[in-house]
C-alpha cells in the first residue's frame, strides 16, 4: 500500500510539473484558400499522413480567397494560411504582423478565358470580368494582363465572382465575358469552346508567389518548432506530389471530386512541373510584386525581408532535410 501511494504521488508530481501542451496534442488549424489544384501542397501535407508523421495535429478548412485567409490568421481562427504575394503584402502594408516562411508555386497558374466571340485584347473593352476577389492573385493576374496588352482598367469592369467553379458557370450562363482559370476549370473551358486569350507562364512577370505558407509572427516566435515541423511536412508533400503522379492524381480526385481521369490526368501534368522544390519563396517573384504594388504606393517598403521570414527553410536546408527528402 505504501508502495502504492508513493507511485501516485510520484505520477501527480511529474504531472504537476509537466507543461499541459505535452500531455494533449494541440490542434492546428490549416487554411486552403479554394480548390484549384495550386492548393495541392496544403492537401498533401494532411492527405499523405505527412503532418501526423511530424508528430501535428492539424484539421484543413476551406477560407476562400487570400484575402479571407489573412482575415482568419489574423483573428487566429487558423495557424497557417495559404497567400498570394500581393493579398500579403498589402496586408503587412495596413499593418498586418504576418509572415511568408515559405512556398511551393512560384509562377501565375492562369489564363485569361473568354467568350468565343473575343478573340483578341482590344475585344475585351467594355466587357465583364470575373475574379475571386478584389486585391489578390486573379485581381493581379488581370491587371498584368491588361498592362500587356495597353488595355486601361477602367475600360473594362471587373467583378467579384468566387470561387473558379462558379465563374465558370457564370461564364457558361453569359452572366461573365472573361475570367482567368486555372485547371481543372481551365480544361473543362476549353472542351465547352470558350477562348484560351492569354496564359500568363507567357509573359516575363509570370514569376510570382502564388501558393505560400504565411503564419502570425507572434505565433512563429512561440511555436517555432511546430511551425518547423510544419513546413517540414509541406515540403514533403510538395516532394511527393511533383515526382509520384499517381499520389498527385490520388489528391486531385479527393479532393476537386473529380472522377474524369483525363481531367485528373491533365490537371497533374499541369501543375506538377510548375511547382517549387525546396518549398522556398521566390525572391524574383517578390520583386515583380513589389514593383508592380510600389506603383500605386511609392512609399511601400520593398525589402523582401518584411514580408518573408526564410529562416526555417535556411535551418531545414543547413541540416540537409531537403537532400534527405529527394534521396540524395
Amino acid at each position: 500500500m505504501k508502495a502504492l501511494r508513493k507511485w501516485i504521488y510520484f505520477t501527480a508530481a511529474l504531472l504537476l510539473a509537466s507543461p499541459i501542451h505535452s500531455l494533449a496534442q494541440e490542434r492546428y488549424m490549416l487554411g486552403y484558400a479554394g480548390f484549384a489544384g495550386f492548393q495541392v501542397s496544403m492537401w498533401a501535407a494532411k492527405d499523405l499522413g505527412l503532418l501526423k508523421k511530424h508528430g501535428l495535429e492539424v484539421e484543413t478548412v476551406l477560407v476562400p480567397g487570400t484575402s479571407r485567409q489573412i482575415q482568419a490568421l489574423v483573428g487566429d481562427s487558423i495557424q497557417f494560411a495559404h497567400v498570394d504575394a500581393a493579398g500579403h503584402v498589402r496586408a503587412v502594408m495596413r499593418g498586418a504582423d504576418i509572415v511568408m516562411i515559405g512556398g511551393s508555386l512560384n509562377k501565375f497558374p492562369f489564363s485569361l478565358v473568354t467568350q468565343k466571340e473575343i478573340r483578341k485584347p482590344a475585344d475585351l473593352i467594355g466587357k465583364k470580368i470575373g475574379i475571386v476577389g478584389f486585391g489578390g492573385a486573379n485581381d493581379l493576374a488581370v491587371t498584368l494582363l491588361l498592362r500587356e496588352w495597353k488595355i486601361p482598367r477602367d475600360k473594362v469592369t471587373v467583378l467579384q465572382a468566387g470561387g473558379g467553379a462558379n465563374r465558370l458557370v457564370a461564364m457558361s450562363s453569359g452572366a461573365l465575358d472573361a475570367t482567368v482559370l486555372s485547371h481543372p476549370e481551365l480544361g473543362e473551358a476549353l472542351r465547352i469552346g470558350m477562348n484560351e486569350l492569354g496564359n500568363l507562364n507567357e509573359f516575363k512577370t509570370a514569376d510570382y508567389p502564388m501558393s505560400a505558407v504565411a503564419v502570425r509572427r507572434p505565433f512563429m516566435a512561440q511555436n517555432r518548432n511546430v511551425v518547423k515541423r510544419f513546413m517540414m511536412a509541406y515540403a514533403e508533400g510538395t516532394y511527393q506530389f511533383m515526382n509520384n503522379k499517381e499520389k498527385g492524381m490520388s489528391i486531385f480526385k479527393n479532393r476537386l471530386k473529380q472522377d474524369n481521369a483525363k481531367a485528373l490526368e491533365e490537371t497533374y501534368n499541369y501543375f506538377a512541373p510548375q511547382f517549387s522544390f525546396p518549398t522556398r519563396v521566390s525572391h524574383n517573384g517578390m520583386q515583380n510584386t513589389l514593383e508592380l504594388i510600389a506603383k500605386e504606393d511609392p512609399k511601400l517598403d520593398t525589402k523582401v525581408g518584411k514580408y518573408v521570414d526564410e529562416s526555417i527553410m535556411d535551418e531545414l536546408e543547413k541540416e540537409g532535410f531537403f537532400k534527405k527528402i529527394a534521396g540524395q
